[in-house]
C-alpha cells in the first residue's frame, strides 16, 4: 500500500522559510516522479514543483522558481521542499503526490498517490 506522509508545515511570517518533508513507503518502482502540489481556500489546486527519482530533473511553477527547491533522499525515502522567502500567498495546504509515469515530471498532469496535506500559514 503506496503511503505519503507530510510534515513540516506551519505558521510563519512573510519572508521566513520553511521546509516539508514527504514520506514515500509502499513504491518499490525505482523509476518515479514526485511532486509538491498546494491548494489555497477558495482556490484550485496547483502544481509547486516535481523531480523525478535520482534528482536528474526538476520543474517548478513560475510563482515559487528562485525561492522553493524540491530535493529527495533515496536512502530515506524522503522528498522535501525548502521554501524560502515566503509571502503571504504561498498559504495553502501542501500535498505530496507521485506518480510511477516518470514522464508526468514535465507537468504537473496525472499524479495517481496522494499524501493528506499539511498547512503553510504566511503571516504579513
Amino acid at each position: 500500500q503506496v503511503q505519503l506522509m507530510e510534515s513540516g508545515g506551519g505558521s510563519v511570517q512573510a519572508g521566513g522559510s520553511l521546509r516539508l518533508s514527504c514520506a514515500v513507503s509502499g513504491i518499490t518502482n525505482s523509476r518515479k516522479c514526485m511532486a509538491w502540489f498546494r491548494q489555497a481556500p477558495g482556490k484550485e489546486r496547483e502544481g509547486v514543483a516535481t523531480i523525478l527519482s535520482g534528482g536528474s530533473y526538476t520543474y517548478y511553477a513560475d510563482s515559487v522558481k528562485g525561492r522553493f527547491t524540491i530535493s529527495q533522499d533515496n536512502a530515506k525515502n524522503t522528498v522535501y521542499l525548502q521554501m524560502n522567502s515566503l509571502k503571504p500567498e504561498d498559504t495553502a495546504m501542501y500535498y505530496c503526490a507521485a506518480t510511477l509515469e516518470w514522464y508526468r515530471c514535465t507537468s504537473f498532469s496525472d499524479f495517481n498517490y496522494w499524501g493528506q496535506g499539511t498547512q503553510v500559514t504566511v503571516a504579513s
